[in-house]
Formats: C-alpha cells, sequence, structure tokens
C-alpha cells in the first residue's frame, strides 16, 4: 500500500467505527480505558526495554513513564464515569409564560469524531501512541488515529499492540484506534499533512516543535471546513528569582542554584518545562547564585539526547545564541560524545536580541539580571505565551510579596502554569492541572493536554430542544438512568 492509502485506510475505519464508539455508555468507555491500561501493563517489561533502547531515557525513566501512561488513561476513566464532561443542562418548557413560551431546551457535549494524534518524540509513552491526547480523544468517544513517531517505531508499535488487544475485547471496531507506524509509512511531512487534512479527522492533538505544530495548523486551516490543531510547541519557562529568596545566603543560594541547574539539565534538558530563562537580580546575592550555578553546569556532562537530529539542533542553537552581541558564555559542561552535547549557561543583557530568548532545546539556560523588582513586569509582559512560570520568594518579605502581586496578573497572561517556590520540570496528571499556555506554547490557550480537562478538546455542544422523551439521548432524560450531576433550570442537581 501506498503512503496514501495507509492514511485513507486509517482514517476510514475510524470514521465508521465512530457511532459504535459514540454509542457506549459511562460504563463500557471507562471499562475500556481501564482495560488498556490493564494490557500495557500486561506487557511492561517488553515495552520499557524497547523504549530505552530507542529513547536512551535511562530505564527508572521509562517505568515511571509507564505509570504515568497507565495513570492517565484510569483518570480518564474515572471522569467517564462521573459525566460531568457531558456537561448536561437542562431548561425545562415554561409553556405558560409571557409574552412568549419557552421550549424545553436540553444541552449535552458530544464527541467531535476521529482525531489525528502525533506521538512525540520526548516522551515516548505519556505523550505518544496511549499519552495523553489518546486517553482524553477516547474519554470523550473520538476514534484515534496516531501517526507513530520515528524515533520510537517499536515502543508505538508494542502500545498499540496492547491497546488494540483492549479493543477488541471491549467488542468494539477495530477502526477505534490505529497506528500509522513510521517504519511503514516514511518519515516524511507528507503522511503527516495527508492525516491531518483528511476529511475524516475533525481535530488534531500535537507535541513537538515549533515550525511542526505550526505547518499542521496551516494545513487544518487550508481544509474546506477547517478543523482544530491542539499543538504544544516551544516554550522557555521563565523563572523569576526574588531578592528575598537569596536572603539566606551561603549554603542556602548555593542550594537553590544547584536546584536551578539539576531542573535545567534534567533529563538533557528535553522536557517540555526544562526552565531555561532565569531573572536573577543584580547585587552580592545574585552573583553569588550566578557563580554558584555556574560551577553546577561545569561540573555537569551532558547526556545522550534522543537523536542525532535533536542534539545536532541543539548545538547549532547553543553556538548561535553564545554568538550573539549582548550574549556572555558563563559556564559550559562536559560532552560525552556528539549525541551527547554539553550543557551550557549564558547571560543577556537588555541589549541582546530577541532571538536570545527562543527555546533552545536542551540543557541550555539564559540568564538575565536585572535591577529592580518593578522592571520584571513589562519584561514578562513583553515575552511570548510559556507553558510554566516560576517565582521564587520569601513569602514573609513584604518587598517579595508586594513584587510577586505585580507580577501574577502578568503571568496570568502570558502562561498556564504558574509555580512558586518549586521547579517546572515534572507536571502532575491530576484534575486541576493546566498544561499549556497562550501561543506560542501552544495553538489554543484555552485547554490543556495534560488533566481530566483535557477532554473539553474534543467534544462540542449541541443542544436539543422540544425532542420527544423518546428520542431523547440517555444523558438527557428526566429520569437520568447514567447519574449524572446536571444544571437543571440553572440549579445543580445532584443524582437521586
Amino acid at each position: 500500500m501506498t503512503h496514501t492509502d495507509l492514511v485513507q485506510t486509517a482514517t476510514a475505519a475510524a470514521r465508521d467505527a465512530s457511532d459504535a464508539l459514540r454509542a457506549t455508555t459511562p460504563a463500557e468507555r471507562a471499562a475500556l480505558l481501564e482495560a488498556i491500561a490493564t494490557e500495557i501493563e500486561a506487557d511492561r517489561a517488553a515495552i520499557i526495554a524497547a523504549a530505552v533502547a530507542e529513547s536512551h531515557l535511562p530505564e527508572g525513566r521509562i517505568t515511571g513513564e509507564v505509570g504515568r501512561t497507565t495513570g492517565q488513561l484510569r483518570l480518564f476513566a474515572g471522569v467517564v464515569r462521573a459525566g460531568d464532561h457531558l456537561g448536561v443542562r437542562i431548561d425545562p418548557a415554561l409553556p405558560e409564560r409571557s409574552p412568549l413560551p419557552r421550549p424545553d431546551l436540553r444541552q449535552r457535549m458530544v464527541p467531535l469524531g476521529p482525531v489525528a494524534v502525533f506521538g512525540a518524540s520526548n516522551f515516548p509513552l505519556a505523550f505518544s501512541t496511549a499519552g495523553g491526547d489518546t486517553a482524553s480523544a477516547l474519554a470523550a468517544g473520538c476514534p484515534v488515529v496516531v501517526k507513530g513517531h520515528p524515533a520510537h517505531p517499536e515502543t508505538a508499535a508494542l502500545v498499540a499492540t496492547a491497546v488494540a488487544r483492549a479493543v477488541a475485547a471491549s467488542g468494539l471496531p477495530a477502526g477505534v484506534f490505529t497506528l500509522l507506524d513510521s517504519r511503514e509509512t516514511g518519515t516524511g511531512y507528507e503522511v503527516g499533512e495527508a492525516l491531518v487534512a483528511d476529511p475524516a479527522i475533525t481535530a488534531v492533538g500535537f507535541t513537538g516543535s515549533r515550525a511542526g505544530g505550526l505547518a499542521l495548523a496551516a494545513v487544518a486551516a487550508r481544509r474546506p471546513a477547517p478543523i482544530p490543531v491542539y499543538a504544544e510547541m516551544s516554550s522557555v519557562n521563565p523563572v523569576v528569582v526574588l531578592p528575598g529568596a537569596l536572603t539566606g545566603g551561603g549554603e542556602a543560594v548555593e542550594a537553590l542554584a544547584t536546584a536551578y541547574v539539576g531542573s535545567l539539565t534534567l533529563g538533557a534538558g528535553q522536557f517540555c518545562t526544562n526552565p531555561g530563562l532565569l531573572f536573577l537580580p543584580t547585587g552580592e546575592a545574585g552573583d553569588a547564585f550566578l557563580a554558584a550555578a555556574a560551577r553546577a553546569v561545569g561540573d555537569a556532562t551532558g547526556a545522550r539526547m534522543l537523536t542525532p537530529g535533536i542534539a545536532q539542533a541543539y548545538g547549532r542553537g547553543v553556538e548561535t545564541v553564545g554568538a550573539l552581541d549582548g550574549v556572555d558564555v558563563v559556564a559550559t559542561g562536559s560532552a560525552a560524545g556528539d549525541e551527547a552535547p554539553a550543557p551550557a549557561l549564558v547571560t543577556a543583557g537588555a541589549d541582546a536580541p530577541d532571538t536570545a530568548f527562543e527555546e533552545v532545546f536542551g540543557a541550555f539556560g539564559v540568564v538575565v539580571r536585572y535591577d529592580s523588582a518593578d522592571d520584571l513586569a513589562p519584561r514578562i509582559e513583553a515575552m511570548e505565551g510559556q507553558l510554566t512560570a516560576t517565582v521564587h520568594c520569601d513569602a514573609e518579605d513584604e518587598g517579595d510579596v508586594r513584587a510577586a502581586r505585580v507580577l501574577l496578573p502578568a503571568l496570568e497572561r502570558r502562561v498556564g502554569r504558574i509555580l512558586f517556590n518549586g521547579w517546572p520540570t515534572g507536571v502532575e496528571v491530576g484534575h486541576a492541572m493546566v498544561h499549556g499556555g497562550p501561543f506560542p506554547a501552544t495553538t489554543d490557550a484555552r485547554t490543556t493536554s495534560v488533566g481530566s480537562r483535557a477532554i473539553e478538546r474534543f467534544q462540542r455542544p449541541v443542544c436539543y430542544q422540544d425532542v420527544p422523551a423518546a428520542l431523547l439521548p440517555d444523558a438527557l432524560r428526566d429520569d437520568n438512568p447514567w447519574g449524572l450531576v446536571r444544571r437543571v433550570d440553572g440549579e445543580l442537581e445532584l443524582p437521586r
């Protein structure tokens, strides 16, 4: 089969499976998600071995990813069972209302239809074949076609086999889930573009580079009927160190700087949330922090990156930024081969060009010094959108609290997640998490790719007006057979 045939076969199967999946009850759909988690765990050893071999990530990291992947699936199973994602609203008829009667109006969320998911290079499990995009789309009732990432094809195939077993055991059509294996489709952009352009696809989930996300968004926008693309792209995840955070001096400053470098270099800097930009006060305490961070970077050794291409791009990025006017190289660690380049740390002054503050995917940090906390809010406002921002402060220091209050509104306008006195690497999968942010962190800042609200990306509201009781969907029936929390005539109503 040609690449085009493979895409069309997969999307046609997904389209044909849509009605069967959307017709499942909450209990049935939740059971499917739990079955997928169980099947992945059954193949855990083989999946971990393949992912370690293909990604060069340590076994402990991959083992954690297996747990995160199955945990996400079970989280969405719980969301589906609870049913609040359906957003049921009922406005009963008011036939006696004057001057005009009100019709019977009922609303619920319905699945969009088949979703294209693009596996990520840096998370071969949690953001790939059965990762958060796939889990949330299936939870919404949408069949999924995954374009496997060429960096880990065997891992993708093993996970896909586990998912397929769960789908079959649930009595659903095979088209509920399909993997486009990169070993069959090739690694060119044509397959991804054909998948997004296919009329059966109704939405896209993507994690990757800005160039890749924007290319897919452009394809989706050119369709006769454009579709949403939820692309998580680039972010430098700024960290603001307020003066009070450095008042401990000595060991406290050293510990804070070492923790920063630990987050910066974690996973060879290949997390979406590594802190690539840090605002640091001028003065002796700031100098001590920078010196400690420089020592930590200088002592660090590069880890093997995900692919040779990513390692080469990192090297080019470090070289380009380091050569810019207004940028000074503070420290460089040790390389461990061509595919494990050295971590690096630079400072950038006010005269540095904007390119100094763009993402370099890898263990690369840019430090900006500031004289007054009053300068910070305008600098944050001038930044591009980000996934995260972190503030380190002393909550007992009046100056820090005052500065943080001014910063918060600016941060809210620029980022999806705001942290205090922590580090952005490590994204908790839960109901309150937001992994998203204004452009170019994502193509749509109104939602998240991690956490239970991710399901909202793949649904849309439908209103049912004066529909006969015998024809109403179960979620909208007066007797509430699914036991949903519903908003009736404006008031929340708990199931009896």
